[in-house]
């Protein structure tokens, strides 16, 4: 079996060898799934390690700064840990507070900003190649991987001209910096009604481009007459 992730030519020479370099479960992904991976490995004996190519959930936090969960924050538990908040819904910086409490309960062992380029190998004899945002290369020996990687980095894209310009994003953060400015949201479900209501509400002019006749049917049920309100 062997894996390819975004190949790259690794400098051998750069190689760092570390002491644990040699886990029994090797875990790609330190977002809410990696991290109940690790812990149920870790729980029944397994020396674990964590790899991601970015922060503790990376996901989670690149989602938008003030966005609120859809779920109620029980769904959102691992590990046994109760999550507690202080409305129906949990917020973004609530859930990053939670993960990195329960990384910490845990002791879990996670290498951050490491990018997984190789997995080769066997069942109980894989080899896996990462490399840090230093450019230096780190391998490792485990007997099983746990792949949690997610979808989060595969933007939906359209395919079409001007996609990739400078002004274009797959991912909203924040409203701020659309004040005054002309904004076109494309799209008809959840994360579209939500970003083009927060840009409206902070000064934007927004369009929101959908290809239905209405606004998607899993829109939340409490976002929806909002959005069509504004329209």
């Amino acid at each position: 079996m062997a894996v390819e992730q975004t190949p790259e030519t690794l400098t051998r020479s750069q190689a760092h060898a570390r002491p644990d370099s040699f886990p029994d479960v090797l875990v790609v992904g330190a977002g809410p799934t990696g991290l109940a991976c690790a812990i149920e490995a870790q729980r029944v004996g397994f020396k674990v390690l964590i790899v991601d190519k970015g922060c503790l959930v990376n996901s989670i936090y690149h989602y938008p700064v003030n966005m609120v969960f859809f779920t109620t924050p029980d769904l959102l538990e691992i590990g046994d840990i109760p999550f507690t908040t202080a409305l129906t819904k949990p917020t973004r910086l609530e859930a990053l507070e939670y993960y990195r409490r329960v990384a910490e309960h845990y002791h879990l062992h996670i290498r951050q900003y490491e990018w997984v380029k190789t997995i080769t190998g066997e069942d109980a004899k894989f080899c896996v190649t990462t490399a840090d945002r230093h450019g230096a290369i780190h391998d490792y020996r485990a007997k099983k991987i746990v792949v949690a990687t997610g979808y989060y980095d595969l933007a939906n894209k359209m395919n079409i001209p001007g996609e990739d310009l400078d002004k274009v994003f797959h991912y909203y953060k924040e409203s701020h910096p659309y004040y005054d400015t002309d904004v076109v949201v494309i799209g008809g479900k959840n994360s579209a009604a939500e970003t083009a209501l927060d840009l409206w509400r902070h000064g934007a002019r927004v369009t929101l481009v959908h290809h239905g006749p209405q606004m998607h049917s899993h829109v939340k049920y409490w976002v929806r007459p909002d959005i069509e309100n504004r329209i």
